[in-house]
């Protein structure tokens, strides 16, 4: 999908079409007692063990493997920055677009790095994006969101169609090979769109979950929240039907990355969420499809407090904390030679029986008694 091939198609929001199907329990607890039988304490290699585990529970498979690793950036723009929430003009969207195209941005170093190829999506950019966008997949439904603190964001039907069209990005994803979809952002004043939506379905007040976003001074940061708190009042969002806080107080490319999570669940492939947009993206997935939590793994933990909170609801557990903001999938795609070790581990270590090593008398890790202190895979 190309900017002359764009997806706009519709569907209904019939519960069917979001079905997602459990991963393997049965391949789990397979991936957990070969773990107990590999040549190291058990338990010691901590979230290592819980990630290969989880994959071996998505791929169905004794043998976990990632070798075709995409990298999903989703763009769109906010009427709500009208309102003074962000440090950066609107402007800077369609920059830096441009600047994903071009190779030139942190993701394209780390994807690089990882050996993950990207997708750029324009999901609702406002301005022109300057330079070849032969490479940019087209979901654009309009130019930006409306300024939510008077009034949607979005229509329904647009809320249905940008989670539609993320869904057949994923699937297509899915259908070339793609065993992990990391998944990012890029959009100025998202972040006011994240607070809202997480402050709606964790029941929790817009003060609590708005952070400093792009950087902004402590006054802003309560301004912000303010505004979060007079979209949610006056739009009045429902925590139990998702695609009405989508369309009410959301952005287009949340609503787009929302749609991938979910395809790449129906499709068996582990997403890999970034930091609080893409969390926010989940949340909307998760109310969506309970079960596609099951297929998400949390790369990093940044310092927005609604993600840290967004975190704890979805019951993921992030595998690094470097003290990362930056959005763009940047830490997701940081978290994807964590994962290919995890499998490598699993996959390649010997088990006591082939190294010759007594695991009868084989050290434990201290707490462990024989099984891990890591959280389950499944969530």
């Amino acid at each position: 999908m190309t900017k002359s091939d764009p997806v706009h198609s519709s569907h209904s929001t019939d519960d069917n079409h979001y079905a997602v199907e459990p991963i393997s329990e049965s391949h789990v607890i397979a991936a957990r007692a070969r773990q107990a039988t590999l040549t190291k304490p058990a338990g010691s290699l901590g979230r290592l063990e819980d990630i290969a585990s989880q994959l071996a529970g998505i791929q169905r498979s004794d043998t976990p493997k990632i070798e075709n690793k995409w990298v999903v950036v989703a763009a769109g723009d906010h009427g709500v920055v009208e309102e003074g929430v962000s440090a950066f003009p609107q402007a800077v969207t369609a920059q830096m677009v441009a600047n994903f195209l071009s190779g030139g941005a942190a993701v394209s170093a780390l994807a690089r790095n990882a050996g993950a190829s990207v997708k750029i999506v324009d999901a609702g950019v406002a301005n022109p994006i300057p330079g070849d966008t032969t490479e940019l997949v087209d979901a654009k439904l309009a130019d930006g969101t409306n300024n939510f603190a008077n009034g949607p964001a979005m229509s329904y039907k647009n809320a249905v169609e940008i989670v539609e069209q993320g869904m057949v990005l994923a699937t297509e994803l899915a259908e070339d090979g793609a065993d992990l979809i990391a998944v990012g952002e890029m959009g100025i004043g998202n972040t006011t769109a994240a607070s809202a939506i997480t402050s709606v379905l964790l029941s929790k007040s817009a003060k609590t979950v708005t952070g400093h976003g792009t950087g902004i001074d402590e006054v802003t940061r309560l301004k912000k929240a303010y505004v979060v708190s007079k979209a949610n009042k006056i739009n009045n969002p429902d925590p139990k039907y998702p695609i009405d806080v989508l369309a009410k107080v959301g952005g287009f490319e949340i609503g787009f990355l929302a749609g991938v999570i979910i395809g790449a669940a129906k499709a068996k492939t582990l997403v890999v969420l970034d930091g609080f947009i893409s969390t926010s993206a989940a949340l909307i997935a998760a109310a969506i499809s309970p079960i596609s939590k099951q297929y998400m793994l949390a790369s990093h933990k940044s310092v927005e407090p609604g993600h840290i909170l967004a975190l704890e609801h979805l019951g993921l557990k992030p595998a690094v904390d470097l003290d990362m903001r930056l959005g763009e999938a940047s830490g997701a795609v940081l978290s994807i030679p964590i994962i290919e070790a995890a499998v490598r581990v699993h996959n390649e270590m010997a088990t006591f029986e082939e190294a010759a090593v007594s695991g009868e008398h084989a050290p434990q890790a201290e707490g462990t008694r024989g099984t891990s202190n890591s959280e389950p895979a499944t969530h």
